[in-house]
């Protein structure tokens, strides 16, 4: 049945009246201000010399008119998948809001994939069209896609939408439609695709600006991957407030500045694994930004002392969020660090408009100061895993979506990052949380990167193992374990230490560690450093 239809099939006169979908609120803003800049596509060539296109929101609602034609004419109906593997670009957004105002359905393809996971996350969706940009176009020859079409960004598209009209194209798009398909980092299979519906992404900007993450008036920049919600999110809610998205085609750290520079900016996301790199090029290029109120993202990850840095040189207050593709910005992403703080913790708030339990394993809640496992309710939450009907059984049993993250809750009703629920080492009948011996090295200037993983010991069971990247090359194995004894029970400490590049720590889409890689690695390598049984196990 129709959401807006009655029993008796009348119309839902005031649910109708009620419904606010992503393109309606873009168009919103086009009617309102249709010269105000939408977007910028900021490039930057192999000399350094920059270039813009700027399109308005009169200009940019045209562009996606047409494209609605187009993609009509060619048989794209609601709830059809349109596949999209492209770098960012404008005629990327074009597509996500052509898609929302035909109540299709943009699937977003990690080109960094194998040919294998690729072909796994399209023939998921079973697309209908696959849109590509001229550099991703060739991947898609060598492997089974499923779609009925390939169209380019090039002069073919271009091509197809001069032959339609840009008169005004009504929405068929409802707010439960799901609007985009982002995959999950796949840290241990194939990756799941999460359905996003409009109810989500505006729910997800709605909290954005209550939690002091999208800030209206200002602007932000979409380095972070289109396929990543680093990068979707933000652009749909800048969009639905009427603001200026400057796209940026991957993390390229002096451009970023460069427009940080001239632009009044809200929120920069700033990925843990590129705040080094940004502070390097602060300090090599001078360049400090004209307006910006926050960056950053997922504190846990970061070496404190970078947080210090990089939000003095950039005068922004540092983002403590903790979400997921499948939640958005919450549960927990309300907290900031201050300009120049070196945080001794990493507490957060709770988001606005959620509710947040911590559970046990037979799903009881667990009192204040024990980790728990999230779970999550509130308008921002996805609808679900496409076509896994069992996995999403599981994961939304009693009504809340399982998390798989542990917490704990403060008695001042601040929460504490555990770690993955499923990536637990038993060593000798206790449990040790990885991240709880990550937060000690990160802590450290003399450590760039750091991750714990689990190794087989024939008399505890498991061990925990330490990689690590050094940002001071004299550190040795042995200051490694100092800088946890006394912080951490001696059970704890690592067994070992490895030191690595950082090229070499292997992370997800989102900065997550894949334990698993270095696992394998372990049964690959000799021990660089073993500390003394006894220095460990008493």
């Amino acid at each position: 049945m129709n959401p807006t239809s009655s029993r008796d099939g009348s119309t839902n006169l005031p649910l109708l009246a009620s419904q606010l979908t992503v393109d309606t609120a873009v168009s919103e803003r086009a009617r309102i201000h249709p010269g105000r800049i939408a977007l910028v596509q900021a490039l930057q060539d192999e000399q350094g010399e920059q270039r813009e296109q700027r399109v308005s929101y009169a200009e940019l609602q045209a562009r996606v008119h047409r494209l609605c034609r187009a993609l009509q004419r060619l048989g794209v109906q609601r709830q059809d998948r349109i596949a999209v593997l492209s770098e960012n670009r404008l005629e990327y957004v074009e597509t996500l809001l052509a898609a929302a105002t035909l109540g299709a359905i943009v699937a977003c393809q990690n080109w960094r994939q194998s040919e294998s996971e690729l072909s796994h996350c399209l023939l998921l969706v079973q697309p209908r069209l696959v849109l590509a940009s001229p550099r991703q176009l060739s991947r898609l020859a060598p492997i089974e896609h499923g779609a009925e079409r390939v169209l380019c960004f090039d002069d073919e598209y271009e091509g197809l939408l001069a032959a339609e009209s840009d008169a005004p194209f009504d929405s068929c798009s409802q707010p439960e439609d799901i609007l985009i398909i982002l995959y999950t980092s796949g840290t241990t299979g194939f990756p799941k695709g999460a359905a996003i519906s409009h109810r989500a992404e505006i729910g997800r900007a709605n909290v954005a600006i209550a939690d002091g993450q999208l800030h209206p008036g200002r602007g932000t920049i979409t380095w972070s991957p289109l396929y990543h919600i680093g990068g979707t999110d933000p652009t749909l809610g800048v969009l639905m407030n009427g603001d200026t998205v400057f796209v940026v085609d991957g993390f390229q750290p002096t451009l970023l500045l460069q427009i940080m520079s001239r632009e009044v900016l809200g929120n920069v996301t700033l990925m843990p694994a590129a705040i080094g790199r940004v502070i390097e090029e602060l300090h090599r290029t001078g360049l400090r930004p004209k307006s910006l109120k926050t960056c950053g993202a997922m504190a846990d990850l970061v070496p404190r002392h970078q947080i210090a840095e990089v939000t003095t040189l950039l005068n922004a207050e540092f983002r403590n969020t903790f979400g997921a593709t499948e939640t958005g910005g919450p549960p927990a992403s309300r907290h900031v660090i201050a300009v120049g703080v070196l945080p001794d913790n990493l507490s957060k708030m709770q988001s606005s408009w959620s509710r947040v339990r911590l559970v046990d394993e037979q799903d009881q809640d667990v009192p204040d100061g024990t980790p728990g496992e999230v779970l999550f309710r509130g308008p921002t939450l996805f609808s679900g895993y496409w076509n896994a009907p069992e996995v999403n059984a599981e994961d939304f049993r009693g009504g809340w979506f399982h998390m798989g993250d542990l917490m704990v809750r403060n008695p001042d009703g601040t929460l504490d990052f555990v770690d993955r629920r499923k990536y637990l080492i038993k060593s000798g009948g206790e449990n040790i949380y990885p991240a709880e011996i990550e937060r000690f090295l990160l802590g450290s200037r003399r450590i760039a990167d750091a991750a714990i993983v689990r190794k087989a010991d024939a008399h505890w069971g498991e061990v925990p193992v330490a990689f690590v990247v050094k940002a001071d090359q004299a550190l040795t194995a042995e200051d490694v374990l100092a800088l946890c004894r006394g912080q951490i029970a001696n059970y704890k400490l690592p067994k070992e230490v490895h030191f690595i590049s950082e090229a070499e720590m292997p992370r997800s889409e989102t900065s997550k560690i894949k334990r698993f890689e270095l696992e394998a690695r372990l049964k690959a390598m000799a021990s660089i450093a073993c500390p003394p049984a006894g220095d460990i196990d008493s």
